[in-house]
């Protein structure tokens, strides 16, 4: 017989929704860093499979709460993933480092939900899942999003710059 606990967690499902979301309306703002990271290729490992079947889209939504932590000043953040309509993945973390502004918590989550995008697009693509064109992000913050498309902005924090270029980086190769 089963403990009382692992009954109750048995009569859960997950259903996930295949339909895509319209994001027409959006005028998304692009720019091109090719010039500024020559060598950058999406990559696609060797040996991964043909993708078979329907494309999926993946829509990423971050955010930070600045100094959130009052005993210790981390900012938190919150991120989700989408795949399609459904929900497959969510993140909510302390940051490591202590940053004295909004932007640069905003940043470090910029930074965080690109490298989790980069993972997610690996992992599809050994499964054989074809990818519906660039992945859709989506913060709050005006800034951090212009500084991450136009080359004309830059950072002076060194910590930031390291975030600023693997959001670059990330753009170049059509990730997102």
């Amino acid at each position: 017989m089963m403990p009382p606990c692992m009954q109750a967690t048995l009569e859960f499902s997950s259903v996930l929704d295949p339909v895509c979301c319209d994001w027409s309306h959006i005028d998304w703002l692009v720019a091109d860093w090719t010039e500024f990271y020559l060598d950058t290729v999406e990559l696609i490992p060797p040996g991964a499979p043909e993708p078979l079947g329907n494309e999926v889209q993946i829509n990423l939504f971050a955010d930070a709460a600045h100094a959130i932590c009052l005993m210790m000043w981390h900012s938190t953040t919150g991120i989700l993933m989408f795949l399609n309509g459904a929900l497959i993945h969510w993140y909510s973390k302390c940051q490591n480092m202590i940053e004295s502004s909004t932007f640069g918590s905003k940043f470090v989550a910029m930074k965080i939900v690109m490298e989790l995008n980069a993972a997610l697009q690996y992992k599809l693509c050994m499964m054989g899942v074809l990818i519906d064109g660039a992945t859709n992000m989506f913060g709050d913050n005006v800034s951090v999003i212009k500084n991450v498309l136009f080359p004309e902005l830059t950072l002076s924090k060194c910590h930031n710059a390291i975030a600023y270029h693997k959001c670059h980086k990330e753009c170049t190769c059509g990730a997102v």
